[in-house]
């Protein structure tokens, strides 16, 4: 029987973007057919291990090239960008599952479930780069996403609060909006693309939100208040920016004092 850890380790580092992909689906559909198993298995690598493909070539974020959204080239490095981040999410969802052990299985089937989301995500968005004339890889991106993923290697709760509660969530605050500019344009298929993805991350976001509390109850510890803290110490520059889109985050597992929070500073 195929073992989900062994997944992990092949696609964290030794993986092609298409086998990335292949060996994603592969994994969920023996979970769904009952066919992985889940004991843990091999020693758990570094996180400076993982390995990246050779392009795109990633910059730091100042230094990323500027392209105004409303142009032909803008719209094309935007979803150039959208591509990024959805192939880093699938490395983030195989990597909170492969670093972190000895929880429900569920965990593990719930971050499989995701990382073979966001493979589609990036398949769709693949696609729709073709039309633009591009591939992904062709444009510069940025890697402040798996920066979070190797601050927080260590603490679960951490990368549960920095990944899916806050840099995952913020999509859930500025998408709608993009949506809207591109339905006004008449761009149909940019929007049902967006939409689709919009409607996936509420609900991965909602693991998010979900193994957060539970993690905490674990350790005994006050779900709000260890979310202030972990964002504090994690955040770099303080706290992160509104506006916030309360009713996704609501469906998405945040409380009302959190968002409270969020936008005030205060409780």
């Amino acid at each position: 029987m195929k073992n989900v850890f062994e997944f992990a380790e092949n696609c964290l580092h030794n993986s092609t973007v298409d086998e990335l992909l292949m060996w994603t689906h592969e994994a969920w559909q023996y979970a769904e057919s009952g066919q992985l198993n889940f004991a843990s298995v091999n020693p758990v690598l570094s996180i400076a291990e993982v390995n990246f493909p050779n392009r795109p070539i990633l910059l730091p974020p100042k230094d990323m090239p500027k392209r105004k959204f409303g142009s032909a080239e803008g719209i094309a490095a935007f979803f150039h960008a959208i591509a990024h981040v959805e192939f880093i999410a699938i490395y983030l969802a195989w990597d909170i599952l492969y670093r972190f052990r000895d929880l429900p299985q569920v965990f593990y089937q719930d971050w499989l479930r995701i990382a073979d989301e966001e493979a589609q995500h990036f398949e769709l968005i693949r696609i729709h780069l073709k039309s633009f004339g591009l591939n992904y890889g062709d444009l510069p991106a940025h890697n402040g996403l798996w920066d979070h993923a190797t601050d927080t290697a260590d603490n679960l709760l951490a990368r549960l609060a920095m990944v899916p509660r806050c840099m995952e969530a913020r999509g859930l605050d500025v998408t709608p909006a993009i949506i809207n500019k591109f339905r006004h344009h008449g761009d149909a298929a940019s929007v049902v693309l967006l939409t689709r993805i919009l409607n996936d991350e509420v609900g991965h976001v909602e693991r998010g939100s979900y193994w957060f509390k539970y993690v905490c109850k674990l350790q005994n510890v006050e779900p709000e208040a260890k979310y202030r803290e972990l964002i504090q110490q994690y955040y770099l520059g303080g706290m992160p920016k509104g506006p916030f889109n309360r009713e996704m985050r609501i469906i998405a597992g945040f409380s009302n004092a959190e968002l409270d929070w969020l936008e005030n500073g205060t409780l």
